[in-house]
């Protein structure tokens, strides 16, 4: 009998229900703790897994009462929000998926966990997968965007970096795959509001990327807090045993949102809390946190017949077996007593921090900086905030760490006079502090608004409905603007912004983001062209609040949009398009596509066809393109969507050179959602489209033919 049985058999109801139950340390920061409590449930077997305590003292201490102390010996799970960094702070998720990158990805996500792991946490609730179209909501911030099928490569990248080859290794850390799911589709944009949308749309967005990380061997999944159709996810059976466990085999751990077991008696599915724990647990919701639920409602809803004392014991070998895999049982302090594993995280984080910036727009040329620039004016309430860089979920960074915007400029311009005044605060509605900005402003070459978010606007309980510049900043951005002088905008938020009159009046804005510890440094490498800009939007960029949500990815209509004629899709007063497409990112070079090809031009199931196209470098400057290829399914028997992404591909091209750009796509990659909610192929004829972005106008195309 292994060890995993022994304990089963030896453990009291209690200490099994204790496996399942994770509560917060003294350390919270999502939640409160109480230090003393928690350790005497500790000893007593009562908690399993213990949430926000990091450092490796702490957590060996800690981990020596459940060791040492308790009957059994079972070790904690320790575990931390490390969503985009632990000590050092890579770009926020939405800012990271602009760089179109795996390779990049996995690379932070590994460094993430190298940090993470020497503070002796064992298990990470990431990489966040929820596919988000509505700016409005605050967690868009903590995802990689708009698309399905970038957010299954994000989920596969992060689960692979996080986890590493070897899940027991000292420096690798279980992945928590979040949250299942269409948690991005909540009414109205609103926090923790109800989703409700059809079951293809299900299949078609909002599941994928977790089918992508299960695929990857994510260790666990977490059940969105929001009901989906009146059914709320933790006590979601059909998705969380049918679908996950039962159709795609997920043999791990299911772990719930903070409080939300206990959450389903405000849902209205539950009546009391043994109800309630018997509903998650039924589910497959292998561990509660922080709502008590398991230990106050288990034992009676065993003795009152809800629950089985077999679906108890099922869910705590779920939390054995992780731990095991963990190499807990082996080595319970391995976590925050390894050396660290070599490699520069700073310089990773400002390799992606540069990438993930996103050149909106610039006129003329206004950027890069001319190396002789003699006088600049650093504006705006986030010229010198180096708290705000780090952005929500900034696990133990520390803001102090971060580079501001003024300290990467002063740093890459040794030469240049640097006046900085933030002018306004970023909610304030005080404007007293203008006139003193704007007269900097009046006597520099150049200024440099630094406008935006701060970070409390962006993350959990952070919708917002009014997505323009907040506070006063409008008023101090027109006032710059008034001068008539270069102005170049930095725009930091963890959401696209709607400012149509920023980008009409301003030379270049820059989506910033929160592009984490060295992000002043990135910004400074970009605006003085020590990096050409490759950052590429992975969502649809609005023009006005009135569009949301707003995607690439529409299903064609019977009235298609026409301008000028009202009985089309439409708006009376704006036009559909967006502000910038999905794809969008200026660079200092500009590229030339052409030669467009698909071959064979008739293919079967199994089969593929390879494409290829040409790019050339036509400017003056050394670049990288990106290009996106989508395709379309001209007939089927369920309309699909005008453009579809199934790849991407970089080429880094010389001043004047060219190169060719392919693909090998497999048929089988064309099968969609069918009528009866199975996946089918269809013959037919589709459309490849490639290009910079999923602007229709800026895309070339060819057709291809699928026989059977």
């Amino acid at each position: 009998m292994n060890r995993i049985n022994k304990w089963l058999v030896a453990m009291t109801l209690e200490e099994k229900v204790g496996q399942l139950n994770m509560l917060a340390s003294s350390q919270a920061v999502t939640g409160p703790g109480n230090r003393r409590a928690v350790e005497e449930d500790i000893r007593a077997g009562r908690i399993g897994s213990l949430l926000n305590l990091w450092g490796g003292n702490q957590a060996r201490a800690v981990q020596r009462i459940a060791v040492d102390e308790s009957r059994l010996g079972i070790p904690l799970l320790l575990t931390l929000d490390v969503i985009h960094g632990h000590r050092t702070i890579f770009p926020v998720p939405l800012a990271e998926a602009c760089l179109f990158d795996p390779d990049l990805w996995e690379k932070t996500a590994r460094a993430a966990a190298a940090e993470a792991t020497l503070d002796g946490i064992a298990l990470t609730f990431a990489p966040m997968l929820d596919v988000a179209r509505d700016p409005r909501w605050g967690r868009i911030v903590e995802g990689p965007g708009e698309d399905p099928w970038v957010a299954s490569q994000f989920a596969a990248a992060k689960t692979r970096g996080f986890q590493g080859d070897d899940l027991g290794a000292a420096h690798s850390l279980a992945a928590v795959a979040k949250h299942l799911c269409a948690y991005g589709a909540v009414t109205a944009g609103r926090e923790y509001a109800s989703a409700d949308l059809s079951d293809r749309t299900l299949r078609e967005i909002y599941l994928p990327p977790f089918s992508a990380a299960v695929a990857a061997g994510t260790a666990a999944i977490m059940p969105a807090f929001i009901d989906i159709a009146g059914v709320p996810m933790t006590a979601n059976a059909p998705l969380l045993q049918g679908w996950l466990r039962g159709q795609l085999g997920f043999e791990g751990v299911l772990i719930s949102d903070y409080n939300a077991v206990a959450e389903l008696l405000n849902h209205g599915v539950a009546k009391d809390i043994a109800e309630a724990a018997a509903l998650a647990l039924k589910a497959g919701v292998d561990i509660d946190m922080m709502s008590n639920a398991y230990t106050q409602g288990l034992p009676e809803a065993l003795e009152r017949g809800l629950v089985t004392m077999g679906e108890i014991d099922a869910s705590v070998r779920r939390v054995l077996e992780l731990k095991e895999r963990l190499g807990l049982f082996d080595d319970p302090y391995r976590r925050g007593s390894a050396k660290p594993e070599t490699g520069d995280a700073r310089a990773l984080a400002r390799e992606a921090a540069r990438r993930a910036i996103v050149l909106l727009s610039c006129k003329g040329d206004i950027l890069p900086l001319s190396p002789d620039i003699g006088h600049v004016a650093l504006i705006g309430p986030l010229a010198a905030a180096p708290g705000e860089m780090v952005g929500p979920w900034s696990s133990a960074g520390l803001g102090d760490d971060a580079v501001s915007f003024l300290d990467g400029l002063k740093a890459a311009l040794p030469e240049c006079r640097i006046d900085s005044a933030s002018g306004v605060d970023v909610d304030s509605q005080s404007l007293q502090g203008i006139p003193a900005a704007v007269e900097l402003c009046r006597n520099a070459e150049l200024t440099v608004l630094c406008l935006g978010e701060d970070v409390s606007m962006s993350g959990e309980a952070a919708s917002r409905t009014d997505l323009d510049l907040p506070g006063c900043q409008r008023t101090l951005a027109e006032k710059v603007l008034d001068l008539g002088k270069p102005v170049v905008v930095l725009l930091s938020s963890g959401r696209p912004l709607v400012s149509p009159w920023l980008f009409e009046r301003a030379d270049a804005v820059l989506a910033t983001w929160f592009l984490g510890s060295e992000a002043g440094n990135a910004v400074a490498d970009v605006l003085t062209g020590k990096f050409n800009p490759t950052g590429k939007l992975a969502i649809t960029w609005p023009r006005n609040v009135g569009q949301v949500p707003v995607f690439y990815g529409q299903r064609p209509t019977g009235r298609p949009t026409k301008a000028g004629e009202r009985y089309t899709s439409s708006y009376l007063d704006l036009p559909v398009t967006p502000q910038f497409p999905f794809g969008h990112g200026l660079s200092y070079s500009r590229f030339t596509l052409s030669d467009l090809r698909c071959s064979p031009s008739c293919a079967k199931p199994g089969e593929s066809v390879e494409i290829s196209l040409m790019v050339r470098n036509d400017s003056l400057a050394d670049g990288e393109a990106t290009l996106f290829l989508f395709v379309r399914d001209l007939v089927a028997s369920v309309a699909r969507p005008l453009l579809e992404l199934k790849a991407f591909r970089k080429i880094a091209l010389s001043v004047g050179e060219q190169g060719w750009v392919n693909w090998t796509l497999p048929i089988d990659s064309l099968n969609f959602v069918g009528l009866d909610l199975r996946p089918v192929l269809e013959p037919g004829q589709f459309e490849i489209h490639v290009g910079q972005s999923a602007d229709p106008g800026e895309l070339l195309t060819t057709i291809f033919e699928l026989i059977p």
